[in-house]
């Protein structure tokens, strides 16, 4: 095969057919080039933001020009590239746990186990746009150039240089064309190893690809100015392949007959019929074989497309995402200027009118798909009017599938045909064309003119309607392996990584809604784990009677953790311990006066304002001091200051007396210290036993006031915790630390507990922190929900809970199919395989449908699930259900 590439020069190639093409990147994403990225859409699109959209796409057709083509390629991924994305940005510390292995080496070789021997690839779409010089000596040069590069080849002598004048009109030609595109998509130059991993992406298809990530990264394959010309190493050996269109595959015949057949060969060009073989007709794909193997592949070509579809079904290019194997595609433009098209439809219509009147003279008279030919050229006629700028877009679209056997890519083959027949659109795999319809999938070549018969005719906005140049993506760039993406077909990995939030200057807190067994609190643990694991540090309020979190931390962080039981009471919650100076006595006093019910203003709250005061000022502070003081107050003092003293001593000798109470009034339990850099990666305080008050007795003091003591000791010490929490993740900014608060609800019930999720919401950022909440409707996040960047939502069986989760997410609430799905297409009750499924939101505002997966890790998966019953040695698989058996197992 001639490899269709002269030279390269940054992102010009200089084609061996005649030529010069600027090849980009479109949606460049993360990029080791630190190139500016644009927002990643995801699978769920709101309204307004496709529409946006979609007007970004018919902006950048109606900018191009000439006959540009588009590639929409599916890079292989290797399980080595998620791990090394898995420990981006983790600097290397020393472990306190001697010679033991950094926690998080063994989630990334779980995560390994996990993607080993599973077809991975992600979606890339790139930009070939042939550049025309003014100069006619430029073309001339380039012509006499690609016919020189032909008889060099035949001669064997090199490859004739460019010239240093033709290299510098070329880039300015180049650059016009950017400065057109400017206004849509996010683009950036394609770099000369990402222009050659092209083609040999196309040769490997079916064996094992060079890997993307190495070429966006390389140096290699450029050509130089040196001495005035331009000279570019060899690409002969990209070449170095054989195609053969229907070529036999072994697997289907007997291998002994092929080698007794005489002169009959493995190409099956004469007498197929003497083997156990299919006819040349039937075998419609592309035998490539090269060093690498041998690979088969089927190029499909869109034959006819509905004359009309809805924008909501019109998606076609995201469909193939939903197949369960790669497809790539190519699509040849012509762009024609509204008048020139006008002009063409104006002949057809000609040619209608004088059909009509052959077919008036016969006594059948007219068909009735004249009559709607007549009113689609009509209808096209009327669009091309409306505007000077709009363009006609005549597009030669391939697709392209490929596997390891003939029968495998032939059965891609027919599956893709018929998801195209099931939307109206007509793909054909026509025999003698496989060859041509693979060169047209090769950067810098000319469309070979017997696929023209294959245009298609539509404007602007019909074909941006398409979607060829949408990209869907859903989660961060790097970070923990979350699970799969569900909306792919093949296994497309899903990471978050919350830590990294707010050095990108978003919101690193993350709200999760769901029914009760839909999997929130398994989600808020490996989250949870994976803080700490990657070097951070993670607090927990645990309210279950089961003490869950406690249970998970002990297992998950060995050695890391610090339980804080507050029914028990083995360490003291005391703010005057526990905090020095101004802090100390702010959140003694307003523990003290939510405990006791009164006001800060009135006279018993100047009354134990100045107990605080001089107890904080003393040698040893404490709240049992602060006892002490009141009652000296009482025994010694006069009038109303005496009476204020001596009824705040009884009140608190009451609450001291409590058992909930001991934790912060008990001068002999020894102070908790929280300091995460050093003791604790992880911090679990326990709140079963304590209570707390209704709803609806926050709104009416007189019912608040009549609530048992163990509510109101409840509600103060809570005050007390969040007060913990809230110190000590805003301890160290430069470590990340996320508070976890379970079952929300209980919390942002009192006006303590709302207060302690909208601090953390509203500063967590600057201070290196981010809340995890969960709950079982969005509307028990509070009021502050939607500062959250990380959203989640999990199955949803309420339908007015469903819409509120689905508002919550970005997503229209309104929308029946999505409810549908909230409602019954996640995590199904009773279908073994399907847990954890949940729709994900992340800071770039894309949104996806995921499942969540839980490493193989034995002390993670010890104690990370609640369901009664089940043994945590026989955890769900973490694939969906109609993908286990063929791919790796993992737990959910």
């Amino acid at each position: 095969m001639r490899v269709p590439i002269r030279h390269i020069a940054g992102h010009l190639v200089w084609s061996t057919q005649g030529g010069v093409w600027a090849v980009y990147r479109l949606r460049p994403g993360h990029d080791a080039r630190g190139q500016a990225e644009e927002s990643i859409q995801g699978t769920y699109v709101p309204a307004a933001i496709r529409d946006e959209q979609l007007a970004k796409i018919t902006h950048l057709v109606r900018s191009l020009s000439g006959a540009p083509r588009l590639f929409g390629l599916c890079a292989q991924v290797d399980p080595g590239e998620i791990a090394l994305r898995m420990i981006e940005g983790i600097e290397p510390a020393e472990d306190v746990r001697g010679s033991a292995p950094h926690p998080w080496v063994e989630n990334v070789e779980a995560t390994l186990d996990l993607l080993v021997g599973q077809e991975m690839h992600r979606r890339t779409l790139w930009l070939a746009v042939p550049l025309q010089s003014d100069k006619s000596a430029l073309q001339l040069s380039a012509v006499l150039g690609a016919v020189g590069t032909e008889l060099s080849a035949g001669l064997g002598l090199r490859t004739a240089p460019v010239a240093r004048r033709e290299v510098n009109a070329y880039q300015q030609q180049a650059g016009r064309v950017e400065a057109a595109l400017g206004g849509g998509l996010a683009f950036r130059p394609a770099c000369p190893a990402e222009i050659v991993w092209m083609i040999q992406h196309a040769l490997h298809r079916g064996l094992n690809e060079p890997l993307l990530t190495t070429a966006e990264t390389s140096d290699l394959y450029g050509g130089r100015l040196r001495k005035g010309v331009l000279r570019s190493p060899s690409y002969a050996d990209l070449g170095q392949v054989r195609l053969q269109e229907g070529g036999i595959d072994p697997d289907l015949v007997n291998g002994d007959e092929i080698k007794t057949a005489g002169g009959i060969t493995r190409s099956g060009r004469r007498a197929w019929w003497r083997l156990n073989t299919h006819s040349p007709l039937g075998r419609r794909w592309l035998q490539v074989e090269s060093e690498a193997g041998v690979g088969y592949q089927a190029q499909l070509v869109l034959a006819e497309c509905p004359p009309a579809v809805s924008q909501d079904a019109a998606d076609l290019f995201a469909q193939l995402e939903s197949l369960d194997f790669p497809v790539d595609y190519t699509v040849d433009l012509t762009l024609v200027p509204a008048e020139k098209a006008r002009e063409q439809v104006r002949r057809k219509k000609n040619e209608l009118i004088d059909q009509a009147d052959q077919y008036d003279a016969r006594p059948t008279g007219m068909p009735a798909s004249l009559s709607e030919a007549a009113r689609d050229l009509g209808e096209l006629d009327a669009r091309l009017s409306r505007t000077s700028v709009e363009v006609e877009v005549q597009s030669v679209t391939v697709l392209t599938v490929w596997g390891t056997t003939a029968a495998n890519c032939d059965a891609r083959a027919r599956a893709l045909a018929a998801l195209l027949g099931g939307a109206d659109y007509r793909a054909v795999r026509p025999v003698g064309l496989q060859e041509a319809l693979f060169t047209l999938g090769l950067p810098a070549t000319v469309r070979p003119g017997l696929v023209r018969e294959f245009t298609q005719h539509q404007v602007s906005e019909d074909w941006a309607l398409g979607g060829a140049f949408t990209a869907g993506e859903v989660g961060d760039p790097n970070g923990m392996f979350l699970g799969i993406d569900l909306d792919a077909g093949t296994t497309r990995p899903v990471m978050i990584n919350v830590a990294d939030a707010p050095m990108v200057d978003a919101s690193a807190s993350m709200g999760i809604v769901g029914d009760l067994g839909a999997g929130k609190s398994v989600l808020q643990k490996l989250i949870a784990e994976a803080v700490w694991a990657r070097g951070g540090c993670a607090i927990c309020i645990d309210r279950t009677p089961m003490r869950e979190w406690a249970a998970f931390a002990r297992t998950a962080a060995i050695g890391r953790v610090q339980i804080i039981d507050a029914a028990q009471a083995e360490v003291s919650i005391d703010p005057l311990r526990m905090f020095d100076g101004p802090q100390g006595r702010h959140y003694a006093l307003s523990y003290l006066t939510l405990q006791l019910g009164i006001g800060p203003m009135s006279a018993s709250g100047e009354v134990l304002h100045h107990a605080v005061e001089q107890a904080a000022a003393g040698k040893e502070p404490s709240m049992h001091r602060v006892l002490q003081i009141l009652e000296e107050m009482a025994a010694g003092g006069a009038g109303t200051r005496q009476d204020a003293a001596a009824s705040l001593a009884g009140l608190i000798r009451v609450v001291a007396a409590n058992s909930l109470a001991r934790m912060v009034f008990d001068p002999t339990l020894p102070p908790v210290t929280l300091d995460p850099s050093s003791t604790s990666d992880m911090i679990v305080i326990t709140t079963a036993g304590l209570t707390l008050p209704p709803r609806a007795a926050f709104d009416q003091p007189e019912i608040l006031h009549q609530q048992p003591l163990e509510a109101l000791i409840g509600r103060a010490v809570l005050y007390l915790i969040a007060a913990l929490a809230r110190q000590s993740a805003f301890a160290d900014p430069a470590r990340f630390t996320a508070v976890v608060l379970d079952e929300l609800y209980w919390l942002t019930s009192s006006a303590e507990g709302t207060a302690l999720v909208h601090e953390i919401l509203h500063d967590g950022r600057k201070h290196g922190a981010g809340l995890l909440a969960g709950s079982h409707d969005a509307e028990e996040l509070g009021p502050d929900r939607g500062l959250m960047a990380y959203r989640a939502l999990a199955r949803t069986t309420d339908r007015e809970s469903a819409r509120r989760g689905l508002e919550f997410i970005g997503l229209d609430p309104s929308d029946a199919e999505l409810v549908r799905l909230v409602t019954t297409g996640l995590s199904p009750v009773g279908r073994t395989g399907r847990e954890g499924e949940f729709l994900l939101t992340c800071p770039r505002q894309n949104t996806g449908r995921v499942k969540v997966s839980i490493p193989r890790i034995p002390r993670i998966t010890t104690s990370i699930t609640t369901t009664p019953g089940r043994s945590p040695s026989t955890p769900s698989p973490s694939v969906p259900e109609e993908r286990a058996g063929a791919r790796a197992k993992g737990l959910t």
